[in-house]
């Protein structure tokens, strides 16, 4: 395989680190709680949203990647641990993951209440200092109500007891699971969301332009600029503004250059990425990347691929609007 070849193998923009406003306002917002714990030993919480694609598994990844485990001579030390909630939570399987994601061999022994004594002595033993708690929602998707009291009671008690900052992220309505439990809705009232690139005002085109400038220079052959005003339209038609969609396309034209050795990319090759990655039965008068540009539109109709999370948009807008009037 030639060195070209395996460059085009090898990319992934998706494995890069592409800072934009909003992603850095949530690191900041990670880092802040971390930093404000150390000086003060205050263990302050923070709820981050996001639609699916928004690159909340980037954030975690990055953050960890800040501080990674280090090897000392009598423990391994784990600055940041991060932890997937199970797809039905219950005390005991989340008892179950926090252990082994710190590395308890004994994970699966003892009640709940002996596990949870034995994270309290881990997270102080493996000098955890923040510990962020992916895929929140299934807290609300998958239990019953009264379970999910008794789960969200045991968190609170983890915050409490543990004495370290703790970051939830899930979809938008992660906010649900704490309404239902009033104490932990209090400790978690900073929030963050990470919202999708907007295209409406000159600011939020530039931001999503400058996103794909930074993606363009990092790819591995030549291309059609990516960053130019109708580039930059027929990409947030063809992604919703959600980074994660952007990078499936562009890795997607890449992994198309490698398979059928294209020396370029082009529309023709980002509008097969598209129907290869986002929409597999996409009409050609639908695809981004070949109708014309005074035809496009967000692809939020039915049976488009961005109609449930447009659906999901619209009702976390119902939610606010009817939080901030009171419910009236």
């Amino acid at each position: 395989m030639t060195d070209h070849k395996q460059r085009l193998l090898g990319y992934s923009c998706r494995s890069r680190a592409i800072q934009y406003p909003i992603h850095m306002n949530a690191i900041q917002k990670i880092r802040l709680l971390h930093e404000r714990a150390r000086a003060s030993g205050h263990s302050g919480a923070l709820l981050i949203t996001g639609l699916t694609g928004s690159g909340k598994s980037t954030l975690i990844r990055e953050y960890q990647a800040e501080h990674p485990p280090v090897d000392e001579e009598d423990r391994i030390r784990v600055p940041v641990l991060s932890v997937e909630t199970p797809a039905a939570p219950t005390v005991k399987n989340l008892v179950e993951t926090i252990l082994i994601a710190i590395g308890d061999p004994m994970s699966h022994r003892g009640s709940a209440e002996e596990k949870t004594q034995r994270i309290y002595h881990l997270l102080k033993v493996c000098g955890v200092e923040l510990l962020m708690i992916d895929e929140f929602q299934h807290f609300f998707e998958h239990s019953r109500r009264n379970e999910v009291h008794h789960v969200t009671d045991w968190l609170k008690n983890l915050l409490n007891k543990a004495g370290i900052p703790v970051v939830l992220i899930g979809l938008p309505y992660s906010e649900q699971v704490l309404r239902l439990n009033v104490q932990l809705a209090r400790r978690f009232s900073s929030r963050y969301y990470l919202r999708p690139f907007g295209f409406s005002s000159s600011r939020e085109i530039q931001e999503f332009r400058g996103v794909l400038s930074v993606i363009e220079n990092s790819l591995p052959l030549p291309s059609v600029p990516l960053s130019t005003p109708e580039m930059a339209l027929r990409f947030h038609c063809a992604s919703y503004g959600l980074i994660d969609f952007i990078g499936k396309i562009v890795d997607g034209a890449v992994l198309l250059a490698y398979q059928r050795d294209y020396e370029r990319l082009d529309e023709r090759v980002f509008a097969e990425a598209f129907e290869e990655e986002i929409w597999r039965e996409v009409p050609p008068e639908r695809n981004p990347f070949i109708v014309k540009q005074e035809l496009l539109r967000p692809l939020t109709g039915p049976g488009e691929p961005f109609s449930l999370i447009e659906a999901a948009v619209l009702r976390n807008i119902g939610r606010a609007k009817s939080h901030n009037s009171g419910g009236k």
